[in-house]
């Protein structure tokens, strides 16, 4: 009774990722132009799918990844930014279990929309006679809609059983947000068996997804090389190789923090490749899912009033996260360098 008492009515600390050097404070300021870019980016993907020229099936695809990422980004990232400004770093039971639910329902749902994505990539480049009949309307609502439920129900599981474990001692999660493998080892009890029961469900949730989408790509791949030379083999291969490095990104570092052992690597570890898929991800999928896209850029850009191209957009903003990605290696000690010390 003891331990539930205190399960329920104290606080979980988070002790976050920055502390206030001037490393730091320079890598948090690139967080938050992150955050500004993927929350813009996203929320005017989702409004010019209105747009009455963009209301094909892909397009419907491409506004339920921006909403995806768009809450993805929003779980952890203004939570993170209050407790460092305001130096508060503490969150409540039930805060924990909205963000623990929220982002391992998004990330489901997200490996599942991943691979209805390169589905479609691979119907429409190896099977274009056959488009329509394969991706109509109603599959592509079944898909979508399998996504979000699958994505629930895995979130629901888990923060089901997460909750149910009694937490003592210190309280303190070395991590800038409830991540479960962080929450699990403040546990007063044995929570080996879920563990396990967790990985299962990592394997069905990211390996299912993954299988789909290289078996896609080969396709795709090899029926770009049958093409021959030309413009449109070249641009077959940047586009095949643009979303590779992304869901290489996203399911790498999901596979390391739910299917690594937690013995095998450390909480900085941990917190940096947690950085990529909940932070890193939400921009790079705006940036190579949709503002590659001509007619997409045009609507997005028609909806900000600006003159610059997509292009510019998406190499200023690649820019900008190489700026963070090698920062945030520095300021953990990935890569050491005079500068940073």
């Amino acid at each position: 009774m003891a331990w539930e008492n205190q399960t329920f009515n104290s606080d979980f600390i988070l002790l976050g990722i920055f502390n206030h050097s001037c490393t730091h404070i320079f890598l948090f300021s690139l967080v938050l132009g992150v955050f500004t870019v993927a929350f813009i980016g996203n929320t005017v993907m989702i409004l010019i799918f209105l747009d009455t020229q963009l209301h094909t099936l892909i397009y419907f695809l491409l506004s339920q990844l921006s909403l995806m990422d768009l809450m993805l980004i929003c779980t952890t990232v203004p939570k993170m930014a209050f407790n460092y400004l305001s130096g508060r770093k503490s969150i409540s039971l039930a805060g924990c279990g909205a963000q623990i639910f929220l982002y391992v329902s998004l990330l489901g749902a997200e490996c599942f929309l991943l691979s209805t994505m390169a589905y479609d990539l691979y119907v429409a480049i190896c099977h274009p006679l056959q488009y329509s009949v394969f991706m109509n309307q109603k599959i592509y609502c079944v898909m979508v809609v399998s996504s979000w439920i699958v994505g629930f129900i895995d979130g629901i599981i888990v923060i089901a059983v997460a909750l149910s474990f009694p937490y003592c001692g210190a309280r303190e999660i070395p991590h800038f947000f409830c991540d479960v493998p962080a929450l699990l080892t403040l546990s007063c009890t044995n929570t080996l068996l879920f563990e396990r029961l967790m990985f299962i469900c990592r394997v069905i949730m990211l390996l299912f997804p993954v299988a789909v989408i290289i078996v896609s790509y080969v396709h795709v791949i090899v029926a770009v090389i049958h093409m021959g030379s030309g413009e449109g083999p070249r641009k077959g291969f940047a586009t095949c190789s643009s979303h590779l490095m992304v869901v290489g990104m996203y399911y790498g570092a999901t596979m390391f923090i739910y299917m690594w052992p937690v013995s095998d690597r450390s909480p900085t570890q941990d917190k940096m490749v947690s950085a990529f898929y909940t932070i890193l991800t939400p921009m790079l999928n705006l940036l190579i899912y949709s503002l590659h896209n001509k007619e997409v850029a045009r609507a997005f850009m028609k909806v900000l009033g600006k003159s610059k191209s997509g292009e510019q957009i998406f190499q200023l903003t690649f820019f900008y996260l190489l700026c963070f990605m090698l920062t945030l290696m520095y300021s953990t000690g990935t890569v050491q360098h005079p500068i940073f010390t």
